[in-house]
């Protein structure tokens, strides 16, 4: 009777293990992104990226498309930061200069 306890008991963690395997495929397979959902995000992206909304030829890979974005995000990053140095050196320089603060607040504000 103890070993068919035990039998029972294997069986029904084994059931459970197959349960937890199938619900975690059909989850990890919903979140899972399209060909189709790729190539459409590929496509959104191009136009945003200057050197290849610059070229003729209407193929680029999309694999070209994503090392761009990344190193187009590199880009924008460092004009940020380099810009926010920029600022931070102007604005610290203001008394020296005569530089109008709210000159430079109100221009920040408009490219918001």
């Amino acid at each position: 009777a103890t070993h068919i306890t035990t039998y029972k008991r294997v069986i029904k963690i084994q059931e459970r293990e197959r349960s937890a395997m199938s619900s975690r495929r059909t989850s990890s397979s919903a979140s899972k992104i399209t060909e189709d959902e790729i190539n459409n995000l590929i496509m959104k992206l191009r136009p945003l990226l200057p050197r290849l909304n610059q070229r003729r030829n209407g193929t680029v890979p999309a694999s070209e498309v994503v090392k761009e974005t990344c190193n187009y995000i590199r880009s924008l990053q460092s004009e940020a930061d380099d810009l926010s140095e920029r600022l931070s050196q102007l604005l610290g320089s203001t008394d020296s200069n005569g530089v109008d603060i709210t000159l430079i607040i109100n221009l920040l504000q408009q490219q918001d």
